[in-house]
């Protein structure tokens, strides 16, 4: 007996999913989780609030989009990502779409158990085929943060931190502030 033949999800597919998940297109499999519970989505909206420097430019060098939960079509993907932030250079624009084409210059994805799997491993490698430059991990339950640039075509690990350390990175160095911001307690 032959395989069955399994086809590809849909953005139909994707539509029909509660409100109440968060649901991707990855490798054509539709992919649905929970929102966020209250320590990762504390630690999403804490580093949003960082990123104003970026964004704003209020003490600091502006020339970013910084964007929660934004819908990313990447070819055959649809995915989305915790954070995603664009240099203004590459995209002058919002786009009049509830989604974006244009991939990021950065993502972060903020870890949780029922995320980490896609989050590090299939999204990981979507990511650096669309040429994300730059790819942070956020783990709430281990007060960690990776990151990650892309270099020749392949994730390199240019620092991690943890607890309350000061965070000062590319692409976002200008402006460090402390990992424990992003913490509940």
């Amino acid at each position: 007996m032959g395989q069955p033949v399994i086809t590809p999800a849909t953005y139909e597919d994707l539509e029909k999913v509660p409100p109440h998940m968060v649901a991707e297109i990855i490798n054509g499999a539709l992919i649905t989780h929970p929102r966020p519970a209250p320590k990762y989505a504390h630690a999403e909206t804490s580093l949003a609030q960082m990123m104003s420097p970026f964004q704003k430019g209020r003490g600091g060098p502006g020339g970013w989009w910084i964007l929660v939960e934004s819908e990313l079509h990447l070819g055959d993907h649809v995915l989305v990502p915790d954070l995603a932030g664009w240099r203004r250079e590459n995209m002058p624009k919002l786009p009049e779409t509830a989604f974006f084409e244009t991939p990021p210059d950065w993502i972060c994805e903020v870890i949780s158990p029922s995320t980490a799997r896609y989050d590090r491993l299939e999204k990981r490698d979507i990511y650096a085929t669309f040429k994300v430059l730059y790819l942070w991990f956020i783990e709430p339950d281990n007060r960690t943060l990776e990151a990650f640039e892309l270099q020749n075509g392949k994730w390199t690990l240019i620092a991690t931190r943890a607890n309350d350390d000061e965070i000062a990175i590319d692409p976002f160095a200008e402006v460090p502030f402390a990992l424990s911001a992003l913490w509940p307690d």
